[in-house]
């Protein structure tokens, strides 16, 4: 039975941080509430000049660099972030590849929304399975979405807590290490028209309002309270089960930054306890950046120990669910 390894990851943050206190002056939100409720301290902020595909390599050379793998090894180079890159209609994979000199690699895109490591990594595992002849594919994702942001629009207040910052990892087919076991995912395409940048499609394409909005804040508050927290744990079940495990198993949880509320009630419903999980406080939301970037500051941390089994959870407009389990340790 093939066996696929995430043997090793990092990540990037911008510089420039961003604290409440300028989240709260800019849209008229106490920095109590910010902090309290949004459950952000800070975030990062890309430089004008620092784009997606600048956030990734820096990121996925940090990778290379710390594993000692040679970028011309690698089979696959698969970029996983946000849609939003350095050119509207432009694939970022293939540029990242040249940029890390993977000379050899097939570069291939899975740019999505804030869903994008738990399906990155079952989409990645499953190329891995599927082709003889590949070994290694490198995921890279980044997020600039803070640019995104019109801090005067209430209609999207929700995602102020939106930073920027990139994440890469590494998946091996028999790796040595941190055997990547199943996922699972649920969608409600009823949502899908709710979250959007209007400017840059087909429907508006120079027309369109040029920020991150929403549609009807009330009809997706409403909906989304009676169907998120049954969703994640919809999808963590599912993921969990594949991999023969059942939400008693879990021994981490590294999920996408999300209010604080929204946090302590989904530790609830997993059982899992607030020191066995990673919340991003100090940066915010960064699309599918999020769960793989938790992961791998647990790792650094000492956090996570051989035999864990470890819940990479997320969400995205879309709106989709998803999740991915990692078996901590040696394969």
């Amino acid at each position: 039975m093939t066996r696929v390894g995430l043997i090793a990851t990092a990540s990037y943050l911008p510089q420039r941080i961003m604290p409440a206190a300028e989240i709260a002056a800019k849209s008229a939100i106490p920095e109590r509430v910010i902090i309290e409720k949004f459950g952000l301290r800070e975030k990062h902020i890309a430089a004008e000049d620092e784009h997606v595909s600048d956030l990734s390599v820096a990121a996925a050379s940090r990778l290379l660099e710390e594993s000692g793998v040679d970028p011309e090894s690698i089979d696959v180079v698969m970029y996983f972030g946000s849609m939003w890159k350095d050119y509207a209609v432009w694939q970022a994979a293939p540029w990242i590849a040249h940029r890390l000199g993977c000379a050899n690699a097939y570069a291939v895109e899975y740019d999505n929304v804030s869903c994008g490591t738990p399906v990155a990594l079952r989409l990645a595992k499953d190329m891995l399975i599927a082709e003889p002849d590949l070994r290694t594919v490198l995921l890279v994702a980044a997020c600039r979405e803070s640019y995104l942001l019109d801090y005067a629009n209430e209609r999207s207040r929700f995602m102020f807590n939106f930073g920027d910052g990139a994440v890469a990892g590494l998946l091996v087919k028999d790796g040595a290490r941190n055997e990547l076991l199943c996922s699972h995912g649920v969608t409600d395409g009823s949502l899908s028209l709710q979250v959007k940048v209007l400017r840059g499609g087909s429907v508006h394409a120079n027309d369109g309002y040029a920020f991150l909005d929403v549609a009807d804040p009330a009809v997706m508050k409403e909906r989304l309270d009676g169907t998120s927290l049954a969703n994640f744990v919809r999808a963590a079940e599912g993921a969990l089960a594949r991999s023969g495990y059942g939400l008693g198993d879990v021994s981490f949880l590294s999920a996408l930054h999300m209010k604080r509320s929204m946090h302590a009630a989904l530790l609830d419903a997993l059982g899992v306890a607030e020191e066995r999980a990673e919340f991003l406080e100090d940066t915010g939301h960064m699309s599918g950046v999020d769960s793989l970037l938790g992961l791998d500051r647990a790792a650094r941390a000492g956090k996570l120990a051989d035999g864990d089994v470890v819940l990479l959870l997320a969400a995205g407009t879309g709106y989709t669910w998803a999740a991915s389990v990692v078996r901590w340790g040696p394969m």
